[in-house]
């Protein structure tokens, strides 16, 4: 519960109407829809959810639920531009200047069923190998010395007319038709871009409002392994080192002659290495490098065939910049890790990954925006800036949110005390609470229902006696 919003949320939404307000003078948000702001990331961290009933229920009928809706579909902001002035408030209270941006994309899981909920669409399921009705999003999360912070994301979806012909082209292979009387691939669709290229949109419109940014290296999975993606990549962030992965069948040609890797790396056996992993403690590692030319790229790449302890199988890392060593690559690489806390931290912590259901794009874009300006919120936690600037470990999202929940439960209890008339204050917020928490009636219990007569009819015995005789 809370009466007002916490004093660190008051001054995050009052630091980024400032921003606004200096960013175009005039225009910054309105008295209300400061109110309305406050009240929902105070809602976001107390109840985990992006509900608007739940939020008037911790805000103890402080906003109606139908008004929270009204502002979040009707309110007058510009979203991405509040998102990148929250990026750069965040940036310049921790006064950051450089850093890794790395790309990665989540999926969330929705109902079997959803007519409006933006761009969902079938997803492989990893864990059992089947498959899921769900959202794809692809995240930029920059990584500092100081914190880890999101700064873009995006909704990807594939296009349907090429998953149709994909279908229709394996159907086709199976039963060994030739390729000339097959249908040929529809041209792309530019509304349905690909991860790869939603990833450099993001890159570049972090690179287009944080310009005094200075990327150091930029990190991505093997989906973005691609000439097209690291080459751009690269060239969008001043020619940044780019680090990515390759598979092990790909070929790479040295010294005139083709291979595939893991052929290739056979050949260069794998030398222990001590590297310290995202900074923290040393492990030993197996390495072999070497600066080849790349088939699928066209041109000379730095490939890393890598294993950590306990794998048996390497891993192949490929980058752009060929003048970086070769453990300066791997250890860069290891900051990717990072994305992956991210992700479950947003999915556990903040609201969205609890099956936020606001239909159609705006209702999905907005509340996704809502739920990571709550992680900005929460970076410039009094808390959090104190061990960040004091380079003291900073405490977890989920440790984060139990603190603010008890702060809030506390500033209630507090502002009920300081109350002229304690008592007619308690009776207030007693009533309230049985209004805004009524009990609902149960369908487990069969109370108040007609059960039926479940005993035997005896006149029914002879005929079961006579059907038994005659049987």
């Amino acid at each position: 519960m809370f009466a007002d919003p916490l004093p660190f949320i008051e001054r995050y939404v009052e630091d980024l109407d400032g921003a606004l307000r200096r960013h175009a003078p005039g225009r910054g948000l309105t008295r209300g829809q400061r109110r309305w702001l406050k009240f929902c990331l105070m809602g976001l961290l107390l109840t985990n959810t992006v509900c608007w009933s739940a939020f008037e229920r911790a805000g103890l009928g402080g906003y109606r639920f139908s008004a929270l809706s009204w502002m979040f579909r009707r309110t007058k902001v510009v979203w991405e531009v509040l998102w990148q002035l929250s990026v750069g408030l965040v940036l310049e209270q921790y006064g950051i200047g450089e850093g890794v941006l790395s790309g990665d994309d989540s999926d969330q899981r929705r109902a079997k069923r959803t007519t409006r909920i933006h761009r969902a669409h079938k997803l492989y399921d990893k864990k059992t190998g089947g498959y899921f009705n769900g959202q794809e999003l692809v995240f930029l999360v920059l990584i500092t010395p100081t914190v880890t912070l999101p700064v873009g994301f995006r909704f990807a979806c594939p296009d349907p007319k090429q998953m149709a012909w994909r279908r229709e082209e394996q159907r086709l292979k199976a039963l060994k038709v030739a390729k000339a009387q097959r249908p040929v691939r529809p041209a792309a669709d530019p509304a349905y871009p690909s991860k790869a290229q939603l990833l450099l949109e993001l890159i570049q419109t972090f690179r287009q409002a944080h310009p005094r940014v200075r990327i150091k290296a930029v990190l991505a999975d093997a989906l973005y392994g691609t000439q097209t993606f690291m080459d751009q990549a690269s060239a969008t962030c001043g020619g940044a080192q780019t680090v990515s992965q390759l598979r092990g069948n790909q070929k790479v040609r040295f010294r005139g002659r083709e291979r595939a890797l893991t052929a290739f790396f056979d050949a260069y056996p794998a030398v222990p290495q001590p590297i310290r992993r995202r900074g923290g403690d040393a492990i030993t590692v197996m390495v072999s490098s070497a600066r080849v030319h790349v088939c699928a790229h066209g041109q000379k790449r730095f490939v890393i065939a890598l294993r950590y302890p306990g794998e048996t199988e390497a891993r192949y890392l490929v980058a752009t910049d060929l003048t970086w060593r070769t453990l300066d690559i791997v250890q860069v690489y290891t900051l990717r890790w990072l994305v992956e806390v991210f992700l479950e931290d947003w999915k556990l912590n903040e609201g969205w990954g609890q099956l936020a259901k606001q239909p159609d794009e705006e209702g999905s874009s907005r509340s996704l925006a809502l739920s990571l300006l709550l992680d900005h919120a929460l970076l410039l936690h009094p808390e959090q800036r104190t061990r960040l600037n004091h380079q003291a470990p900073a405490c977890t999202v989920g440790s984060l949110r139990q603190h603010c929940r008890g702060e809030a439960f506390l500033d209630v209890v507090r502002r009920l005390l300081n109350a002229e008339d304690p008592a007619e204050q308690f009776a207030q917020l007693a009533d309230k609470m049985k209004a805004l928490f009524p009990l609902a009636p149960s369908s487990k219990h069969m109370s108040g229902r007609d059960l039926g007569r479940q005993e035997s009819t005896p006149s029914l015995r002879y005929r079961v006696a006579e059907v038994c005789a005659n049987a």
